[in-house]
């Protein structure tokens, strides 16, 4: 019989608590690490279920040392001999997708703590955190390193990384929120012109393009780190106040023709609106949808918002950087999004 569904977190910090501290402490009295469930992986996130254990599943979790002087690889030999064959009913040695045909292995990853987060970050947390870092770096990526759980903190280092990419600084937060708002402001027209060309199911793409656009933006402005595709509703729909955005997304992305979704996208706009309203961070603008131009449909014309929230930004570096925002606001493809070397020198050629 399968064993019994324990969410990923659980699960990581009993295997730890249990099992892996007490090999540690035998081995190495007195090793300064942090131990924690960090990075890819719907468990990181609380997005676990039944359905998650079915490929590369079991006790997993990551012990970073205070100094990577060698016993890295040492620690891992000693845990590959000494972990019990199962623990809670699930195999402490599995195969991973990301090694195909690679034998089954322990998924205690053992690493130096600032060379494991530079790996996944591309920079170093521990130092100061500079704009170009911010923008490089990907909000899947930004929340894996600040969701999951930490067991252990010893030396306080991961906690610090952790306390300091918690969330954008002020300055980096309305440019982000701006160049947001600006995807929305360059389509948000389009699906009612092509429902007046006789093309509805591009109406309804562009409008799907509009929701993802306003789900992430929904989930900036709450101060959530967006996660990619597959977990974007989930994360914008546990957002109480977000709740009428994403109802009327909902009812856009569903309507059977132009009249019922035009109606729907432009709810959606509204509460968005009003969603940026209450952040206070600019001077309250006007949520109407209004006519665009003397075209026969409505828009927000959320290039106003983009404006304001420029506006608002105090740093001028920050306020004249292009348009086009943090990689993942212009990167789409995921493959590329994992490339850290690949980000980060498409930043620095936007700001050359």
């Amino acid at each position: 019989m399968a064993a019994p569904f324990v969410p990923g977190l659980e699960l990581a910090g009993a295997f730890y608590t249990e099992v892996v501290r007490p090999l540690l402490d035998e081995a190495h009295p007195g090793l300064p690490h942090a131990a924690a469930l960090l990075g890819p992986g719907s468990e990181v996130l609380g997005y676990d279920s039944q359905r998650s254990a079915d490929h590369d599943w079991g006790p997993r979790l990551q012990v970073l040392l205070a100094a990577d002087d060698g016993l890295a690889a040492e620690i891992t030999a000693m845990l590959a001999r000494r972990l019990p064959e199962s623990f809670r009913g699930y195999r402490t040695a599995f195969h991973s997708t990301h090694e195909p045909g690679g034998p089954p292995r322990h998924h205690v990853t053992v690493a130096g703590l600032r060379k494991w987060l530079t790996g996944r970050l591309g920079f170093d947390p521990l130092l100061p955190v500079t704009t170009p870092d911010w923008l490089a770096t990907p909000t899947q990526s930004l929340a894996e390193i600040t969701s999951g759980a930490v067991f252990h903190d010893g030396p306080g280092d991961l906690s610090r990384a952790r306390t300091r990419l918690a969330w954008y600084p002020g300055d980096i937060w309305r440019y982000v929120l701006a160049c947001q708002w600006q995807r929305v402001a360059e389509e948000e027209a389009f699906p009612g012109r092509c429902a007046e060309a006789g093309d509805g199911l591009g109406s309804a793409v562009v409008t799907a393009r509009l929701a993802r656009d306003l789900m992430r933006l929904c989930l900036l402005m709450c101060r959530r780190y967006p996660p990619y595709s597959k977990w974007l509703g989930t994360a914008a729909a546990r957002l109480p106040e977000a709740a009428p955005v994403i109802a009327a997304l909902a009812a856009a992305v569903t309507a059977p023709a132009w009249p019922a979704r035009e109606h729907a996208l432009c709810q959606a706009l509204e509460a968005a609106a009003v969603l940026h309203n209450d952040l206070g961070i600019t001077p309250p603008l006007d949520p109407r949808p209004r006519p665009y131009f003397d075209r026969p449909f409505l828009v927000l014309d959320a290039g106003r918002l983009t404006a304001a929230l420029r506006e608002s930004i105090t740093d001028p570096r920050v306020r004249h950087l292009p348009g086009y925002g943090a990689a993942d606001q212009f990167v789409d493809s995921t493959d590329a999004l994992g490339d850290t070397t690949l980000l980060r020198a498409a930043i620095a050629a936007g700001q050359l």
